[in-house]
């Protein structure tokens, strides 16, 4: 019930129709308004891999951080075979301070499930305590990877997220992200819109907080690509874009 009438009274408080949460109108983009202090939010963040969601959301992070909204990075794994040269061991412990430093920047907290870079696993036991991990941050929104997606961790990610949501009652609203689209995220056809013009910056310093991955894959440049073709589609400089659930809360498909 807590939630609900949190997410009730950010609705009132702004005075636009249709809104889910953190004052986000309909109609492609997302623009940000504050809400009153009593209606703070709880966000989760679930990605495959420690630089996951700063990479997808990072901006949007960032701007709900911004308005003092409680924000969580939960990755499935901590990046444990990410160099196959290393030891499981120092791979492991290399993303979980880089992890640390990248939520600092974006003023969020890391959060970590038992799972193993590549050998993520879906089956009963899995499901069950993923869906335990995430009952007990007790999101409103929940952020996920696009299950359409050619890496196993992220569509593991994806469809443990979705259980979760699905299991618990849907009781947050559920968004998808996007990840080197055409090269993991496939077919991605967003719904929404967030303009992080003003918080790309700290986006990028968050996912230069893993130097390493960054330097190696080059991932971050497909990002800002990426971005400024978002901004593009709905007029900003900047934008992430998102796939809505419109099944998991009050918000109605765009256009409406």
């Amino acid at each position: 019930m807590a939630r609900i009438s949190r997410r009730r009274l950010l609705k009132e408080s702004t005075g636009l129709a249709g809104v889910a949460a953190l004052g986000l109108p309909l109609g492609g983009s997302w623009d940000v308004a504050e809400p009153p202090k009593s209606a703070k939010l709880k966000i989760v963040v679930v990605g495959g891999h420690p630089d996951d969601p700063q990479a997808g959301c990072g901006g949007t992070m960032a701007r709900y951080t911004d308005l003092g909204h409680e924000v969580v990075a939960l990755s499935l794994t901590r990046g444990e075979l990410a160099f196959p040269e290393k030891p499981r061991e120092e791979n492991a412990a290399l993303f979980t301070r880089e992890a640390a430093k990248s939520c600092e920047i974006l003023k969020v907290r890391p959060l970590f499930a038992n799972q193993i870079d590549a050998h993520t696993e879906i089956n009963i036991s899995r499901y069950e305590e993923f869906r335990k991990l995430l009952e007990a941050e007790r999101p409103d929104l929940v952020f996920t990877h696009w299950p359409v997606d050619s890496h196993r961790d992220h569509r593991a990610a994806s469809l443990l997220a979705y259980d979760a949501w699905f299991e618990d009652g849907k009781k947050f609203d559920l968004y998808y992200y996007e990840v080197e689209s055409g090269a993991e995220s496939q077919s991605f056809l967003p719904n929404l819109y967030v303009d992080i013009t003003a918080t790309e910056d700290r986006k990028r310093a968050s996912c230069y907080a893993f130097p390493e991955s960054v330097g190696r894959w080059g991932w971050y440049a497909t990002h800002e690509q990426m971005q400024r073709f978002r901004g593009i589609e709905v007029g900003v400089k900047s934008a992430e874009a998102y796939f809505h659930v419109h099944e998991s809360g009050s918000l109605a498909p765009p256009g409406v």
